[in-house]
């Protein structure tokens, strides 16, 4: 069983934390945000596409775990020093709880883990079941980055229709990678008509006024009703229970908000 865990990203010790199993690690990378105090006691060892290697290997670690083929250089150098490395490949909210056992299953916490995946899967449904009260389905364009422009991630994709919303790109959604997911003319963005704008520009902050500034975006539904918003991408854009707990909850009120004032409209019309 490890004892001296790395975590390159974030979602992997906010699952140790939330599992009771944070002594274990021993190193974490420079983007946790959950929970606060891991950035306090645990050294930071990595940024998300390159790592200090000699720093972890001083740590000796028994396992490190990360993810995607953005951390394959990574995992190389550690595995060829002789590391033992987990790298998760997760995109969807089915491999997110699958990635949840699975950190369970490494660390002997399976209970713990499957009490924490049935809780996010409760959570799934509760926000579901208020979904469909909705007059109608809002539809919803999701920005992962503006230049270039890049529609939101499969998880993301499903998190909006969770909370009742239908995702304007599900098309590019089941690309796994962000150069797939490209939108090359924005017109195609109007062409869409989006009822609810949401930006979340992976790592830095939202900048409603460039939406704005771009040609034709006055006759985007959206624009026109003041339904832009931010949901910060250490709530949405970390495929781990923060996607869910927190990402999730944002984008039920936005689209229970954009409800009320379709209701609102109606009465008044």
């Amino acid at each position: 069983m490890p004892q001296r865990i790395i975590c390159l990203t974030a979602e992997t010790p906010e699952i140790l934390y939330m599992l009771g199993e944070q002594d274990r690690i021993v190193g974490i990378s420079g983007f946790t945000t959950r929970p606060a105090i891991a950035r306090k006691e645990k050294p930071k060892i990595s940024a998300f596409t390159n790592a200090n290697i000699d720093k972890i290997l001083a740590l000796e670690p028994d396992l490190v775990l990360g993810f995607s083929n953005l951390q394959a250089d990574i995992a190389a150098s550690l595995v060829k020093a002789g590391i033992e490395v987990h790298i998760f490949n997760q995109r969807s909210i089915r491999e997110i709880l699958r990635m949840i056992t699975t950190v369970g299953a490494l660390v002997g916490a399976v209970d713990k883990a499957s009490l924490l995946v049935a809780e996010l899967e409760q959570k799934i449904d509760q926000t579901r079941d208020t979904a469909s009260y909705l007059p109608r389905k809002p539809r919803v364009y999701f920005e992962e980055w503006n230049d270039p422009i890049i529609s939101g991630i499969k998880w993301v994709s499903e998190l909006i229709e969770i909370a009742g919303g239908e995702d304007c790109f599900a098309d590019l959604a089941e690309f796994r990678l962000a150069k797939d997911r490209v939108i090359h003319d924005s017109a195609e963005i109007i062409r869409r008509q989006p009822d609810i704008i949401i930006g979340s520009w992976c790592g830095k902050k939202f900048q409603p006024e460039q939406l704005l500034a771009r040609p034709g975006w006055q006759e985007i539904p959206a624009v026109q009703n003041g339904q832009i918003h931010e949901i910060k991408s250490a709530d949405i854009l970390q495929p781990g229970p923060s996607a869910i707990i927190h990402g999730l909850k944002q984008l039920q009120a936005i689209i229970q908000r954009w409800g009320v004032q379709q209701a609102h409209s109606k009465h008044w019309s």
